[in-house]
């Protein structure tokens, strides 16, 4: 009874604080002075029409900013005349969270400050600095993009950025829980498909198909050592190519190679770690479902850094395999101008290291207060532990 009531209490807090901030516009759709379903359906998933504005350098093509850029007399100076800025707040009251039946306030869980936009033609920049779950604040998404270089269709991105940002952006997803395959690191490895810095060269074709190449570290986000980020000697390298099947299907391919070298838990040496992943996905889309699907399949030939014949293992585990998917099911019965949308998640992981086994299933409903204002419920039940967890929430953006 006591669990009902907190959730009932919260439900009543969270209503009465976000109407007071209904009015509230973020950077872009203050920009264009324009709504933001233009972009999102609901926020922050992206639209196609938010994909094209977002891949050409948050420029819309048929459209001008009126007064984005300072009049300064020299041409070769470009100077935005206002900073564009934008927060993302998100809140929660939970249930059952990692089976400890307790009851919880993750509020806030999430802030965001965020700045985007076009430094001049062809040139655009994104980042945004995050408070998550009460650590310390970090910057994540931190990139410059060459957008029509050379007047072709290459668009150049440098920086640090998620790694599968091209196809299903997990900030941008609707639910609360996560698309877990990307996250996960056998052993004592430091590569996923999230964050980390490099390059990506992305190349679209009249006929739909889409070309993507990123060249990265391979260690992730994290600090640097006497002015350098990367922990080794090496360079890894994914690439996708997606093809549209008509109107309503996408689907694509990926593929990651790399290595890694860390200090052996064994002695004063180091050990390498060379991995690959290959992957596939697809968007149905048939107003008004949409379907996400992601398979992903990896190989670590040694994640823990041992030495054949070693202190700890004569024959140290190796030659790891890792797979997993999600697929995500979206319904908006009235399509962008739905007041209310519901999700279904679905993350399954299975991996020699029976530590990373996952199988989760996660029922969530939204409703749309305002554009920038989301109020959510959600479900998940564990498959793995044999638990289920709830929370009810809000997401808003301005």
């Amino acid at each position: 009874m006591k669990n009902i009531f907190t959730l009932a209490v919260l439900t009543f807090i969270i209503s009465s604080i976000i109407i007071s901030d209904v009015l509230a516009i973020p950077a872009f759709a203050r920009k264009y002075n324009m709504t933001c379903k233009t972009c999102h359906s609901p926020f922050p998933k992206l639209k196609p029409y938010g994909d094209e504005f977002a891949g050409n350098g948050f420029v819309l093509k048929d459209q001008d900013a009126p007064r984005y850029f300072v009049e300064t007399g020299d041409p070769e100076l470009s100077l935005i005349r206002d900073l564009p800025l934008a927060l993302r707040l998100e809140g929660y009251v939970t249930y059952n969270q990692s089976n400890l039946e307790k009851s919880d306030f993750n509020s806030p869980i999430l802030f965001k400050l965020l700045s985007g936009g076009a430094i001049t033609n062809d040139i655009s920049y994104y980042l945004y600095y995050i408070l998550e779950n009460g650590e310390r604040g970090k910057i994540e998404d931190a990139w410059i993009m060459f957008n029509n270089t050379l007047g072709s269709e290459l668009d150049i991105t440098v920086g640090q950025f998620q790694m599968w940002d091209p196809l299903f952006k997990r900030e941008l997803r609707l639910t609360k829980d996560d698309y877990f395959i990307y996250k996960v690191k056998p052993g004592a490895s430091n590569i996923d498909l999230t964050y980390d810095r490099g390059v990506m060269l992305a190349y679209g074709f009249e006929s739909g198909t889409d070309l993507i190449v990123e060249v990265v570290n391979g260690n992730g986000i994290g600090e640097g050592v006497s002015g350098i980020f990367d922990g080794d000697k090496h360079k890894n390298i994914m690439g996708r190519v997606s093809q549209d099947a008509g109107e309503h299907i996408r689907i694509g391919a990926m593929g990651y190679w790399g290595k890694e070298e860390q200090k052996s838990p064994e002695g004063d040496f180091n050990e390498t770690n060379e991995l690959w992943m290959l992957g596939g996905d697809a968007t149905i889309n048939f107003d008004p479902m949409e379907l996400n699907v992601q398979y992903v399949e990896r190989k670590d030939g040694n994640p823990y850094f041992f030495r054949n014949g070693g202190i700890f293992y004569l024959y140290p585990p190796k030659d790891i395999k890792t797979r997993g998917a999600f697929a995500e099911l979206v319904y908006r019965p009235n399509g962008d101008d739905s007041k209310w949308y519901a999700v279904g998640l679905f993350n399954w992981i299975e991996s020699d290291f029976s530590e990373l086994n996952y199988k989760t299933l996660s029922g969530h409903l939204g409703y749309v207060l305002k554009r920038n204002v989301r109020l959510i419920a959600e479900y998940t039940h564990n498959f793995t532990e044999e638990y289920g967890k709830v929370g009810i929430g809000f997401i808003t953006a301005f």
